[in-house]
């Protein structure tokens, strides 16, 4: 049951990443962990790959001259349950504020754009995966499943959180907003790259869209960014074409309310810092009394959602039975493997 009652701080970040230095950038993480609670903040919310940064090198050049930065990059990417994760776990824990991060998250050999949410007690509560990485993150980051589309009960209420583009996909909002959020955390990277070439890739749409979904779903928005510094310019950037392809500055860290009015002032665009603003979850039900799209401004008989939030097994292993069949480890397993006998 939801707890409109609630009122409390919340922190994002607009900062530039340590770029593939998954240490220096843990180090960078804690530090602003600590400045958030000490300013009396129960949650920070960190941009899209924060660590180890966003990989802009994609947009830059062609898949040879990318695959320079591709070891570097999955070297520096973290794996949830490691030790050096364990480190922010305890950051949190000892600051006593949650922590939403964005994170390059290896699995295997495989890179995913992830976010988790770690509670103030540095227990690393949910970790999901961006369903459909956008453009060319294609060629480096796998995919997550229905399952990662995800709200979740935390002391804070109810939490969700998306990145970047996941903003322009209706359905992936609308399948949030059914599950009765709360407060969303909307990471972005910066709003660097093609500034002022193609638009759909700047500010102007991309915080909007951030926006919009406070409005849409009547939550409140933790939209942290990161920026583009000269560090960041000079390493990805070797030609001045490309230094005016990846600008620096690009950070558009905000937070909305569920009415979509700014509740803390933006800092410069190549300005490094938090936003705090403080959150009173009872603006929530002044907001749907006016619109609520999954309650009384819904219209079901003609539109519904079909939404399989099914976290999808990449392998099956079923057991031998002593009748000479075979039978499988868990329910779950079990109606997968019968799903895929019915297709």
């Amino acid at each position: 049951m939801s707890d409109y009652t609630k009122a409390f701080r919340a922190a994002t970040v607009q900062a530039e990443p340590v770029w593939n230095d998954v240490d220096g950038g843990i180090d960078k993480t804690i530090a602003l962990v600590a400045e958030a609670a000490s300013n009396g903040a129960e949650i920070i919310a960190f941009p899209e790959v924060w660590i180890p940064g966003y990989p802009w090198f994609l947009w830059l050049d062609s898949v040879a001259w990318q695959s320079q930065f591709v070891v570097t990059y999955v070297t520096n990417s973290i794996e949830v349950g490691s030790d050096r994760f364990a480190r922010i776990e305890a950051a949190a824990q000892e600051n006593g504020i949650a922590v939403s991060l964005g994170f390059s998250e290896r699995d295997g050999g495989s890179v995913y754009i992830a976010q988790a949410f770690i509670d103030a007690n540095g227990v690393t509560r949910t970790v999901r995966r961006k369903l459909k990485p956008t453009h060319v993150e294609r060629t480096l980051f796998g995919e997550g499943d229905g399952s990662d589309i995800q709200v979740i009960d935390t002391d804070l209420g109810r939490v969700g959180a998306l990145n970047c583009w996941e903003h322009l996909q209706p359905l992936a909002k609308y399948a949030m907003f059914a599950q009765g959020e709360q407060l969303h955390v909307a990471a972005w990277p910066s709003f660097s790259i093609f500034e002022g070439a193609v638009y759909a890739l700047g500010p102007e749409v991309n915080v909007g869209a951030a926006r919009q979904y406070a409005v849409e779903g009547q939550t409140f928005v933790l939209s942290p960014s990161g920026i583009v510094g000269e560090a960041g310019q000079n390493l990805l950037a070797d030609t001045d074409l490309k230094k005016q392809l990846l600008r620096v500055g690009g950070g558009h860290a905000r937070i909305f309310g569920p009415d979509g009015q700014d509740l803390a002032e933006p800092l410069a665009p190549t300005a490094e810092g938090i936003l705090y603003a403080d959150i009173d979850y009872s603006a929530i039900l002044a907001a749907k009394n006016a619109a609520d799209p999954v309650g009384h401004y819904s219209r079901p008989d003609v539109f519904q959602l079909v939404f399989d939030d099914t976290k999808r097994s990449k392998v099956i292993r079923p057991t031998p039975t002593h009748g000479g069949g075979q039978t499988v480890e868990t329910d779950a397993v079990d109606t997968e493997l019968e799903q895929i006998l019915e297709a």
